[in-house]
């Protein structure tokens, strides 16, 4: 296997999340993403931060 495969395979293989164990009590992606939104709007809320610009 030459270098360029064995990077591409490795950085398959991260993207897949094979390359270590998952551990079972982490939270969907899905969950976080919703932490960090009303995270967000609370501190707008608060003043604290400024609503971005979309």
């Amino acid at each position: 296997m030459k270098a360029q495969q064995l990077k591409n395979a490795i950085l398959q293989l991260a993207i897949q999340g094979k390359l270590v164990p998952q551990d079972p009590t982490d939270e969907p992606a899905s969950v976080l993403l919703e932490k960090i939104k009303q995270k967000k709007d609370r501190l707008i809320a608060e003043g604290k931060i400024k609503k971005s610009k979309k």
